[in-house]
């Protein structure tokens, strides 16, 4: 028996944050994730590998794995089998979490055989993430951002898609500090404080204000979470379109117009971490053959 499944998942950045509010806005980007399923007679037996950094955990590729088999009451015919391997850096705010349950969920469907719809495959995933324990909102934003591309403005506690917008492909870079900070041992308390700045930064995305309300949400969370906020700035100063905390961070990405790029990898060569460019992405996370 070999039913097998591969997909893809595209990584996302953060515009405004959900965390403090529930209500969030993310921004698709071109970095990916890619999964690949075995089926096996091994009922209850799941097992996993992250090619890409094989001392993570694997806690997410089993819960996703299971809330697909018992979507179509299959949990006690198959396991599974599960690798992934990822351009985006884990723990840093980039929504490896969620582009990784978007890619395996996909990948276990096709293995199955079996179809659904869009936003039912991505709310599989983000069930998954809650199961795992790696998102504290379920990060709904930031699943619609990496499965449909382009910019999506939600409203998380509904899961509830309230505005989309397909903004020009930009160069997006992305500053990666070396440590690694899990989600789920965020301060959330000190996120909500700041949930009526949130609320109205929000709005101005919603309204198309959205470089403008990224970079507010980068000040205000990283001034929250106790975060140096001199980068936000001196990343304007260098011509940055936007520039924000991703996720809770340590992350920090720009949307950079094209004769900036060089002036923006100047300044952020100053601070310690890798930087990553890519550009923004419209392409859905989709089933490989």
């Amino acid at each position: 028996m070999a039913l097998t499944g591969k997909a893809v998942a595209y990584g996302a950045v953060t515009i405004v944050n959900a965390i403090s509010c529930n209500l969030g806005a993310a921004l698709g980007v071109k970095l990916k994730t890619e999964a690949s399923v075995k089926l096996t007679d091994k009922p209850g037996r799941i097992e996993g590998r992250i090619l890409s950094d094989p001392d993570e955990s694997t806690i997410l590729i089993e819960k996703t794995v299971r809330r697909v088999l018992k979507q179509f009451h299959l949990e006690d015919k198959y396991g599974a089998y599960v690798e992934t391997r990822s351009d985006i850096p884990i723990a840093r705010g980039l929504k490896s979490s969620s582009v990784a349950a978007n890619a395996i969920t996909l990948a276990v469907i096709s293995a199955l055989g079996e179809d659904t719809d869009d936003l039912s495959s991505v709310n599989l995933g983000v069930d998954a993430t809650i199961d795992a324990g790696v998102t504290i909102t379920g990060a709904f934003d930031d699943a619609c951002a990496s499965y449909f591309g382009g910019l999506v403005i939600t409203d998380n506690s509904q899961r509830k898609i309230l505005k989309r917008f397909q903004t020009e492909e930009h160069t997006v870079l992305i500053h990666v500090p070396p440590k690694k900070v899990y989600t789920a041992k965020s301060d959330v308390g000190r996120m909500k404080i700041v949930a009526n700045e949130v609320k109205a930064i929000h709005r101005l995305a919603l309204l198309g204000d959205y470089w403008p309300a990224m970079t507010l949400n980068g000040l205000i969370y990283s001034s929250a979470l106790g975060y140096e906020t001199r980068i936000v700035i001196d990343t304007i100063s260098a011509g940055a379109m936007a520039v924000g905390l991703s996720g809770k961070g340590p992350a920090v990405a720009s949307v950079v117009p094209e004769d900036r790029i060089k002036d923006v990898k100047d300044i952020w060569r100053r601070y310690e971490g890798e930087i990553i460019e890519t550009r923004i992405n419209h392409e859905k996370a989709h089933i490989l053959p």
